[in-house]
């Protein structure tokens, strides 16, 4: 029986990944924070590398069941899927994410899918701007890719929660004071 804790945060760039990923490191004792890029390779062999990467992660996430270790990961293959739907590679990841997804179930742990969301989508130009003074110049299209790929991460966890209900499905509005988010993070998560 599961005695720690697995979370994944995702959302597009904005939402607000680092700053809650590095809350849950450090709010939850004995955890480790991850942080995941994927491949930068958008085209047909990007998908293999991409499927060795998070299979080889699910196989060392496996050994660290119940060793009171909790998990945190900033991004892993749920941001593949969410770019392969959007377009941004050249390839379909769908076969591999449900094998993934379908593993990644079944892991011993007390799992947690966050998806970070601002529900008022505006608040992208802000934050992008904040974030990265180079995003400026292009700050019109990095709104629009995050905007869609906060659409697709929303979706995306309407299908776990339907599909895998021992997975906890935690959708958090990430405009509000710093921290009401935390609090509500500390009473979803229970730590």
């Amino acid at each position: 029986m599961s005695n720690s804790k697995l979370i994944v945060v995702e959302g597009p760039q904005g939402a607000g990944k680092t700053t809650i990923t590095d809350y849950l490191r450090y709010a939850i004792p004995y955890t480790n924070l991850y942080r995941l890029s994927g491949t930068a390779d958008s085209s047909s062999t990007g998908k293999k590398k991409a499927e060795t990467m998070y299979k080889d992660l699910l196989n060392y996430i496996k050994n660290l069941e119940n060793q009171s270790i909790n998990l945190v990961f900033d991004r892993t293959f749920f941001t593949e899927e969410n770019y392969c739907r959007l377009g941004y590679k050249e390839y379909s990841f769908t076969d591999i994410y449900n094998e993934l997804l379908e593993k990644f179930a079944k892991l011993d742990f007390e799992i947690f899918y966050i998806t970070l969301y601002l529900e008022d989508e505006n608040l992208y130009a802000k934050r992008l701007q904040r974030e990265n003074k180079a995003v400026i110049k292009y700050a019109k299209f990095d709104i629009e890719k995050s905007i869609m790929q906060q659409r697709t991460y929303l979706e995306m966890s309407d299908e776990i929660e339907r599909k895998y209900p021992n997975i906890h499905c935690l959708k958090i509005e990430n405009s509000k004071d710093l921290e009401a988010t935390k609090q509500e993070l500390k009473e979803k998560i229970g730590f």
